[in-house]
């Protein structure tokens, strides 16, 4: 059983597993288990060029980021899972969890956090119903977002990125990810407010 079970390997998605692995160390954090599914294929990264994001190297690519950011997660946070090449096809709610279903296993967890590009090819059972066009991109381009109010989609799922209904944008959807840990991280930590700094 995951604590939290991200879906997504892209900037949101990541992102929001950097916070969450950052702070294992935090009393209310502890032995929580927390896996990405970092299926990155129809990440817009793939063929992005970036010189106007904080703290990114001028000149970066977008297909350099993406295999350079979840090499971090391991190296820094190893007890972030990491489940690479699986592509999620449904997920159910079940009792008190929820189980999702890839195109090769499934995985109980309590918590989900969807943190796939904005793409009209989205297709996960279970969640079509929180579909809507995208209210911030043009109409003709049908991109899509589920239906949240600030992240939170219904309760124990939550939205990150552009699939949140944000605008396609680097710096964006890191922030996204990140609020949608805190608030997890705020979740574990019976409803007063959390984050996650690393100190020297």
């Amino acid at each position: 059983m995951f604590d939290v079970l991200i879906v997504g390997g892209g900037v949101a998605g990541v992102s929001c597993a950097l916070i969450l692995g950052s702070a294992h160390k935090k009393i209310y954090a502890q032995n929580k288990r927390i896996g990405i599914i970092a299926h990155q294929k129809a990440s817009h990264l793939q063929d992005a060029l970036f010189n106007n994001v904080y703290g990114v190297k001028p000149g970066t690519l977008g297909s350099d980021l993406l295999q350079s950011s979840l090499r971090d997660l391991s190296e820094t946070y190893p007890h972030v899972e990491q489940i690479a090449d699986e592509k999620v096809m449904k997920i159910e709610k079940v009792s008190d969890h929820f189980m999702v279903y890839t195109n090769k296993n499934s995985y109980a967890s309590k918590i989900i956090v969807i943190a796939t590009n904005y793409g009209n090819a989205f297709n996960i059972e279970g969640l079509m119903q929180y579909v809507i066009p995208h209210k911030k991109s043009i109409a003709e381009k049908k991109r899509i977002q589920l239906v949240n109010e600030d992240h939170l989609v219904t309760q124990g799922i939550y939205a990150a990125g552009s699939i949140a209904g944000h605008r396609s944008q680097l710096s964006i959807a890191a922030g996204s990810g990140a609020a949608v840990a805190t608030d997890i991280l705020t979740l574990w930590n019976g409803g007063a407010d959390a984050q996650s700094h690393d100190k020297k």
